[in-house]
């Protein structure tokens, strides 16, 4: 596809210059040239396009009402303009030009996106495409070549994986669920009679019965957040993340139950690129954001 243009980009950044210094001397200043330059670069493109955007008040140039206009337009050309000239430099210097990653549910969500957030203050131009995973589904995205990094609780086989994390899981329910009222500690044959609330293994080959406690009644759904508002309802128990229901937690919306035995679960979470040989700059970039961000304050030790 062609497309002709009869105003440069730079009589675009003259006009844009002349708009933000608020005089023809200070733009020229601005950009290193001469006045006269300057003058004759946005005379030359209100000539082509047949507008006048500037009108002169003393030394001052003041905007037309079509001068905003067109001021507005070609900032974010030239904004666009100097995002693509970053990214061709990003692309010869090896920076991917996407990343796909798979993230376990069971990973922090305001940990991940702070680090997203870290990652595109540097990178804004870089597409991010985000898996949210349970179980399987991770192996099963990195065994399809479907993403490029992924934080798993398993690392499949033919991969290998660096130890991100260490993630603690409590039981817990609302605290006007029927196992909080027991005045005591809850056992295994408590738990039975009561719903589960299960996040449906995102693999399409998932196993039947991976995961599951063994109750009378369960429900199982596709999203954590499903099963957090469920809990917090007070439809039914489960064993979360502890970073995963923080809030929820702090808030007084879910509490812990006091089981007699495995009060507490761990889980280890690793840091797994699909091809470690081929990951560029901006994988490893946001693979370093992710293993500071443990360190400096693991989310669930």
């Amino acid at each position: 596809m062609t497309s002709d243009t009869r105003i440069s980009l730079d009589q675009w950044r003259a006009f844009v210059a002349v708009v933000d210094a608020g005089s023809f001397a200070a733009a020229a200043e601005q950009l290193h040239r001469t006045q006269s330059t300057v003058s004759h670069a946005v005379n030359k493109l209100q000539r082509t396009l047949g507008v006048e955007a500037f009108v002169l008040e003393g030394r001052r140039a003041v905007l037309t009402p079509v001068g905003r206009n067109l001021y507005k337009r070609a900032a974010g050309l030239l904004e666009e303009a100097a995002r693509v000239e970053r990214a061709a430099a990003d692309l010869a210097r090896g920076w991917e030009a996407g990343i796909r990653m798979a993230v376990e549910i069971i990973f922090p969500t305001w940990l991940l996106l702070r680090c997203l957030a870290q990652f595109a203050e540097r990178r804004p131009e870089t597409p991010i495409e985000l898996y949210e995973s349970v179980l399987g589904g991770t192996s099963e995205l990195l065994l399809e070549g479907r993403v490029d990094l992924a934080i798993a609780s398993r690392v499949p086989t033919g991969f290998l994986g660096d130890p991100l994390t260490r993630v603690r899981f409590l039981a817990a329910a609302a605290p006007s669920h029927p196992l909080h009222g027991l005045g005591r500690p809850v056992t295994r044959v408590d738990l039975r009679r009561h719903r589960h609330l299960l996040v449906r293994d995102s693999s399409s080959r998932r196993q039947p019965g991976l995961a599951r406690e063994d109750t009378e009644s369960r429900w199982t759904v596709s999203h954590k957040a499903t099963s957090i508002r469920a809990a917090c309802m007070g439809l039914g128990f489960a064993w979360y993340a502890e970073g995963m229901i923080r809030e929820e937690l702090e808030s007084g919306l879910l509490k812990p139950l006091p089981l007699e035995h495995g009060a507490e679960q761990y889980a280890e979470l690793y840091l797994v690129y699909a091809d470690p040989e081929s990951a560029g700059p901006g994988l490893r970039h946001l693979a370093g954001l992710l293993q500071e961000a443990v360190r400096d304050g693991a989310p669930s030790s």
